[in-house]
């Protein structure tokens, strides 16, 4: 007698499948393994803010020479800058909080993303682990990423970003909210893509603080991180 055996399948988690398309805007995302904590101090927070820095910003006429990465000898060796996308990936908005972080950005080519997120968590990861004396994976999964097909999504999706320390004070967390309420000036977040929606960032402030997180759920259920 066939003795039938069946198998569950089991599907992916949500957006670990990615779509990749040039001259496109992505929500990037990814939390710490069991949801645990992956800035513990204000100096967790300043190193992953510098990595960002170091990646978006120009590369200086004279670049200091410095250790490069296992990692990053592999992406160099197929072509792309060593820790430096200023050219591939633009940082439209960012906000990181203690268990997980959001970027919202725009990549130029077909998969500009995959070696900038790879390089970047595989790099503040090791710093991580040395500095708080840990080992093994520090975020849950391979990064998210997800594509924004409309207008709309892009807009509410910065709010959705710039929302994450609700109800705390919005600037209570970094991210790049301050940016766009003029109260500092970081020159590898783009604001003007967003602001240029509205017409002054008094009415983006508006449109942001005036919302709630819930309430945006049907217009970017898709794209964002699960609870």
């Amino acid at each position: 007698m066939l003795k039938l055996i069946c198998y569950n399948k089991i599907m992916p988690a949500k957006n670990i499948v990615k779509t990749y398309k040039p001259n496109s805007y992505y929500h990037l995302y990814n939390r710490g393994v069991d949801k645990r904590t992956i800035y513990q101090n204000k100096q967790d927070y300043a190193v992953f803010l510098s990595y960002l820095k170091e990646y978006l910003s120009p590369i200086p006429s004279k670049n200091p020479k410095r250790e490069i990465s296992i990692n990053e000898k592999t992406y160099q060796i197929k072509g792309y800058q060593c820790c430096n996308y200023n050219q591939n990936i633009i940082l439209i908005a960012y906000c990181l909080m203690p268990n997980h972080f959001h970027l919202l950005v725009k990549q130029e080519l077909n998969r500009d993303i995959q070696y900038f997120m790879k390089s970047l968590t595989a790099r503040y990861t090791t710093y991580f682990n040395k500095q708080h004396q840990r080992s093994g994976t520090l975020f849950e999964s391979a990064y998210k990423a997800v594509l924004v097909n409309t207008e709309e999504q892009f807009i509410h999706l910065s709010r959705y970003i710039h929302l994450n320390p609700h109800p705390k004070p919005l600037t209570s967390q970094p991210s790049s909210y301050s940016d766009y309420m003029k109260l500092k000036n970081t020159s590898w977040v783009h604001t003007q893509t967003i602001i240029n929606h509205f017409k002054t960032p008094l009415a983006y402030k508006n449109f942001v603080e005036d919302g709630k997180k819930d309430q945006l759920l049907p217009t970017i259920k898709s794209l964002i991180l699960d609870s």
